[in-house]
């Protein structure tokens, strides 16, 4: 089971994809890291953007997809942007997304004691962990 695993900060989405190998957890390494959206109040920059995200996803044949969730409200509330951009990742056709809170995630890497790998860019850990925790649960 191979899972996708996105962090969305700011007018980027993150990507990091983690499956099950004979050896345990192991990161797949893409050419693609990141996806900017441009102008998230011009239609043809969210659709090149959706279509981005689309090709990006058939290249690398993702099926499923899992996304750390932001919070609403309070001190670190997702500005509008990420949550725009959440709506265009669950729209995919053909994947299954999930959302997966701050706190699950750490509860499945304190628990399983995953290694980051060190083909991971830093800005991709918590997409990775993400992903890693889907995997983790089965």
């Amino acid at each position: 089971m191979t899972i996708c695993g996105i962090d969305i900060k700011g007018s980027e989405a993150i990507f990091a994809l983690a499956t099950q190998g004979a050896s345990g957890l192991e990161h797949v390494a893409l050419a693609t890291k990141k996806i900017a959206l441009d102008d998230d109040e011009d239609a043809a920059s969210v659709k090149a953007f959706a279509a981005q995200v689309a090709a990006f996803v058939k290249a690398n044949s993702i099926t499923r997809l899992a996304i750390k969730k932001r919070s609403k409200k309070g001190e670190f509330a997702g500005g509008p942007i990420t949550f725009k951009i959440e709506g265009i990742l669950q729209l995919l056709d053909g994947c299954e997304v999930q959302l997966i809170s701050p706190q699950t995630l750490n509860a499945q890497f304190k628990k399983h004691g995953v290694e980051l790998p060190a083909s991971l860019n830093k800005y991709q850990h918590d997409a990775y962990k993400t992903a890693c925790a889907v995997v983790l649960k089965g």
